[in-house]
């Protein structure tokens, strides 16, 4: 028997109640309050927005003719929300540029008004006792998913780095999917957020393992203009793939795998832009004139590696061998995505 009423209140509400003293926030089964201020903002930011947060679950017992609500799930957000109106802390840049740097005083009336006016919603209960509210506590707590390390880094990292990374792959995403990049299902854990991380760092760093994506969120969280300077480069890398394979036709190649993906990236972001680390490698102007010459050696080199896996045997002195090897593994080490790399940047460089 359901025994609780699904409501939405406005920030107004909770803040009255805070300062009537009818809201508790540190009830003894909660969480102490962790969040660093970058988390605050991030939240901060989702209000100022105007988008969803998760629901808040609150217990309302009546104490003395006032109904006393304590916070059985939600204590960290509403902690951040209100503290951001009273002035605890600053929006950071990172989040928001319009309101980069401001207190909830120094917003535009119009915005502060909008945010003590968004709504939250509530999963309200009534005078539960408090080994049943305990019972509720530990049953939120149940059924949370184990994070992949890409939703690790989610929840870890909040600075230019990951709003950069996340920003591309929201933006490319429909690409991705249509493209058989990546699939929806692993969009929804984040793939999206991976990729575009993994391309977003070899812009900045050049060429690295897989395995360093968690270093370049460590290294480059708080670099604002490394990241913005990198997103800007990643998106005219996206425009010149996009003119060369639509999303149709990138899926009839070899490219719409991931690790080949990764490769034709980089390789036309070196032609582009000079990837760090492979000052060796040769490179092509690329331009509208060419566009058509780049897909044709792109479209051989699919072929060709079609051809020759077809056969489950490699040619001995074949000059793709290296590279077909290479991308069988599917490896991601920083040596046979190297290796990769060079090769499509010398075959591009031999025939334009």
């Amino acid at each position: 028997m359901k025994n609780f009423d699904t409501r939405a209140y406005n920030i107004s509400d909770f803040l009255e109640w805070q300062q009537t003293g009818l809201l508790e926030l540190s009830p003894k089964f909660q969480r102490r309050s962790v969040w660093t201020e970058k988390a605050k903002s991030y939240l901060v930011d989702t209000v100022l927005r105007g988008k969803p947060i998760p629901k808040i679950l609150i217990t309302q017992t009546l104490n003395v003719g006032r109904n006393v609500r304590t916070v059985v799930d939600g204590q960290q957000r509403l902690r951040a929300i209100l503290g951001f109106i009273n002035g605890d802390f600053k929006v950071s840049r990172a989040h928001n540029r319009d309101y980069a740097g401001l207190l909830f005083e120094d917003l535009p009336e119009d915005v502060k008004s909008e945010y003590l006016k968004y709504e939250i919603g509530v999963d309200m209960l009534f005078d539960l006792a408090f080994e049943d509210i305990l019972d509720v506590f530990a049953r939120l707590n149940t059924y949370s998913v184990k994070l992949n390390p890409q939703e690790l880094l989610n929840a870890q990292y909040l600075g230019y780095f990951k709003q950069s990374a996340y920003s591309l792959g929201f933006k490319y995403a429909a690409y991705w999917i249509e493209a058989n990049v990546l699939s929806e299902k692993e969009v929804t854990r984040m793939a999206e957020a991976e990729l575009s991380s993994d391309l977003l760092g070899s812009l900045i760093e050049g060429i690295q393992p897989k395995k360093a994506i968690p270093n370049l969120y460590k290294k480059h969280d708080d670099n604002e203009q490394a990241s913005l300077d990198a997103a800007e480069r990643f998106d005219r890398v996206m425009a010149v793939l996009g003119a060369i394979y639509s999303s149709d036709s990138l899926k009839e190649t070899n490219f719409h795998r991931v690790h080949f993906f990764y490769t034709l990236f980089i390789s036309i972001a070196h032609c582009l832009h000079l990837v760090p680390n492979l000052d060796d490698v040769p490179r092509i102007e690329i331009g509208e004139k060419n566009i058509g010459q780049i897909r044709n050696v792109l479209d051989e080199i699919s072929a060709r590696y079609d051809e020759v896996t077809a056969k489950d045997a490699l040619p001995p002195d074949d000059d793709y061998r290296d590279f077909i090897e290479a991308s069988r593994r599917a490896t991601t080490d920083l040596s046979v995505r190297r290796s990769r790399t060079e090769f499509i940047c010398k075959k591009l460089y031999e025939a334009i």
